[in-house]
């Protein structure tokens, strides 16, 4: 019996046109949720697929739904639900790769100009890849046609209900034909997903490839107390002793973000420094992330909402400048970094106040890891006189 790691695309069971898209795509071997979702979504079969961001998971539901999209008819076959516009435009450009040319995908984002998508969807589009707010726009309009879905994904599902799409995604579900396929994608698992899947999918098989510890061994995780007044300075100096290829710094709020971005700008006279979060003009954001993709932006500093639409293979480091407030963002701010092309660890480093020790605990026990605690030489992280006599104590301490 083969194991996941000798498996090849051809033993999952794709047909000769997906095989030879897997090929112009460049793809070697499959990865584990490549190979484990795809056979049983073959089957037609609704499926929920557990696993990290970054670890494939467009190709592991796009392949499998191109073999039962029929060419010929041109209208929606496909529809794929994204919580963000830059993951929902990050899937769109995998998916036109893997289609190549020979089925028609279109995007239904905000931000962007509606009535291109609407002639996308009057020129015939199978595929239509797209955020749940512009969905319900679209079929209000009745410019989106849900009556010959085959196949409806949620992608990054614990997201989208994080950000409060479930009323959003209820409707779009209940618009769809009751014998469609359903395949649910999600890197955590928490009872609002595992409800909505038991309303909308069909006794599903359940993919787990989260482990135990959720997040990859190849990041190495590390946690930092300091005065919320020494952030800063705290900052600089992991910065220098890192010396990362790229980084993503997250911060709680959208204002933190713009501050540290100031403070940052004027301290280091760079211009490869940039902030990003919902505030900022779709293409402001677009003209970010393009430049992170290119190498020009070192150090990016994001808020949550934006931050979950970045899949770059280039960052190295993930600094949590603020505790994520619930541990779900944590897994996914640390699965930021560690991508399945980085050759090199890559590493996080969690900046903790001493009233925020439970929060700790609180990711400690999510990831099933204790972390261990970083330090800088001749750095003092808090005023002389209020220095603690012992560090913030957390899950097994």
């Amino acid at each position: 019996m083969q194991t996941i790691s000798e498996k090849t695309f051809k033993d999952l069971g794709l047909g000769s046109d997906a095989l030879k898209a897997v090929g112009k795509a460049g793809y070697e071997t499959p990865s584990p949720i490549q190979a484990e979702l795809i056979p049983i979504a073959l089957t037609g079969k609704d499926c929920i697929g557990q696993a990290r961001t970054g670890t494939g998971k467009t190709a592991a539901f796009m392949l499998p739904s191109m073999e039962r999209i029929d060419t010929r008819q041109l209208n929606v076959q496909l529809l794929v639900l994204a919580p963000t516009r830059e993951l929902s435009e990050q899937v769109l450009i995998e998916s036109k790769k893997l289609c190549d040319g020979k089925i028609k995908v279109g995007i239904a984002v905000g931000g962007r100009p509606i009535h291109s998508q609407i002639r996308a969807l009057e020129e015939g589009a199978q595929v239509i890849i797209g955020t749940p707010g512009r969905v319900i726009d679209l079929l209000r309009r009745k410019a989106l046609n849900l009556r010959n879905l085959k196949i409806a994904v949620l992608d990054e599902a614990d997201r989208m209900l994080d950000i409060g799409f479930r009323p959003d995604i209820e409707r779009i579900l209940s618009n769809c034909p009751k014998n469609r396929q359903t395949l649910l994608l999600s890197a955590t698992m928490p009872e609002p997903v595992e409800r909505l899947a038991r309303r909308f999918m069909s006794d599903p098989e359940m993919v787990d490839l989260s482990e135990d510890n959720v997040v990859v061994d190849s990041i190495e995780q590390f946690y930092v107390t300091v005065d919320e007044d020494r952030k800063a300075s705290l900052l600089l100096r992991v910065l220098a002793k890192e010396k990362p290829a790229q980084a993503i710094v997250f911060t709680r709020t959208k204002r933190g973000a713009d501050r540290l971005l100031e403070r940052f700008r004027k301290r280091l006279k760079s211009d490869r420094i940039a902030a990003t979060h919902g505030d900022l003009p779709q293409r402001k954001r677009d003209r970010v992330i393009k430049d992170l993709r290119a190498g020009k932006l070192r150090l990016l500093i994001a808020t949550d909402v934006v931050g979950r639409g970045i899949d770059i293979s280039g960052i190295s480091h993930i600094i949590n400048y603020d505790i994520p407030e619930y541990c779900d963002d944590y897994v996914h701010r640390v699965g930021r970094t560690g991508r399945l092309s980085s050759a090199e660890n890559g590493r996080a480093i969690t900046f903790v106040t001493l009233d925020q020790g439970s929060q700790l605990t609180n990711i400690e026990m999510r990831i099933n890891t204790v972390l261990p605690q970083y330090t800088v030489d001749n750095f003092e992280s808090f005023r002389r006189n209020d220095r603690p006599k012992r560090q913030v104590r957390r899950f097994g301490g």
